[in-house]
């Protein structure tokens, strides 16, 4: 049996991380969210609170521009005087993408998995969206939330995930065009999106089952 990584990425309140989480189970194959950053953390013997904030410095400072070459996994060396910029702290992440796709099946968040395993083989890139008010109310139930401040959280993160998309991808995080599967979850249950991944798999790739 082969392995087979799928990559999710999703919008704030389209419940793409319970699939996430739901699939793998399902699948029998590790889940990987933010144990990527401890993954990273100990390769690099860079601080895990680091690696977390770099979204947030991205999103605020680099926004307007594209790194190049961050997906590749080769990283910066502890004497330079980048070793803990927010681009090297994402090289360390994709290396550890990378080595993770070499190694075994498995289901990552985000993280820009779809675009780092672009070259390779056996692997499924699904996208997860939903309407925005559908987002707002899940955000108001999950959180106990007003409906101005989930709406608010909404479009803080997903602005967020875009721009540290583009930062590192020079893409739209929203492109269908770059995602094998696009699931709206205003009209599929999560037990349907289950199916349609685990379907596309047998479909695509039925040596990996």
């Amino acid at each position: 049996m082969k392995n087979f990584i799928v990559t999710i990425a999703r919008e704030n309140g389209s419940g793409g991380r319970a699939i996430g989480e739901a699939l793998a189970a399902k699948l029998g194959v590790e889940f990987y969210n933010r144990d990527l950053l401890r993954l990273a953390s100990e390769e690099s013997g860079i601080s895990e609170e680091l690696f977390a904030k770099a979204n947030e410095r991205v999103s605020s400072t680099l926004m307007f521009r594209v790194v190049k070459d961050a997906c590749n996994g080769e990283v910066l060396p502890p004497t330079s005087n980048d070793f803990i910029s927010t681009e090297n702290l994402f090289r360390y992440q994709a290396r550890i993408i990378l080595q993770l796709a070499q190694s075994s099946s498995c289901v990552v968040m985000g993280h820009c998995a779809d675009y780092i395993l672009r070259d390779c083989k056996n692997v499924i890139r699904v996208f997860v969206h939903a309407p925005e008010e559908a987002r707002v109310h899940t955000l108001m139930e999950r959180h106990h939330m007003q409906e101005d401040a989930a709406r608010r959280e909404m479009n803080r993160v997903d602005k967020q995930r875009a721009a540290y998309y583009r930062t590192f991808t020079g893409k739209n995080w929203r492109d269908v065009r770059y995602y094998d599967l696009s699931l709206d979850t205003s009209k599929l249950t999560q037990e349907e999106c289950l199916d349609r991944i685990c379907g596309y798999l047998a479909l695509t790739m039925p040596e990996t089952l």
